[in-house]
């Protein structure tokens, strides 16, 4: 008796967790990345062109530090780099525009592009309606799946989707989806809070 007892509490404990209101996942999910004032994550990104039928993965890893640093350095293509040095952003990518570096001024709009996680852990409840996709295993971990669509139709994605441990708030992988229905996969392979 003692064994089934044991395993409905399990089985109560496991469901609560997946039922978790997807603005309760993401609030965990802010509050895991604000307590990040340095991070390093590593990544796969998978780019999914409709207009051109083509797809492309890369690799990389993110550094990013408090308030408005970041560097996105990508080891497959190896060389393209992204850099965020608080005043403006350098986007150097020698794989598709070999001899050319693009400078942007920095904004809080432009970090936001850059920074994948300021995309949608900055006020999310303001910002986007939230509705639940399920549950899903991601490296390993369940994930909550949490889809986001923009109240504004100023945001750099027509819909997202990310899937976070319900648990702690880690994002363990995102999509986003542009105006030209280009789509953005990124597998977080790695992270690492707070690193000197």
């Amino acid at each position: 008796m003692r064994i089934f007892v044991t395993i409905a509490a399990v089985s109560i404990a496991a469901g609560s967790a997946r039922a978790q209101a997807p603005e309760a996942v993401m609030d965990k999910a802010v509050a895991n990345y604000a307590s990040m004032k340095t991070m390093r994550a590593e990544f796969r990104q998978t780019i999914t062109n409709p207009l051109t039928g083509t797809t492309s993965v890369s690799n990389g890893e993110l550094l990013r530090r408090q308030p408005n640093l970041l560097a996105i350095n990508f080891t497959n293509p190896k060389g393209d780099r992204v850099v965020a040095d608080g005043r403006s952003v350098w986007v150097y990518l020698p794989s598709t525009t070999p001899g050319q570096v693009v400078r942007l001024t920095s904004s809080n709009r432009t970090a936001e592009t850059v920074d994948p996680g300021a995309m949608f852990l900055t006020s999310p409840r303001s910002r986007y309606t939230m509705k639940s996709g399920g549950t899903a295993v991601v490296g390993g971990v369940n994930t909550s799946i949490v889809l986001l669509t923009p109240k504004s139709a100023n945001t750099p994605f027509t819909r997202a989707k990310a899937w976070i441990d319900p648990t702690n708030g880690t994002v363990k992988q995102f999509e986003i989806v542009d105006q030209n229905g280009l789509t953005r996969n990124v597998v977080i392979t790695r992270v690492t809070a707070n690193p000197t």
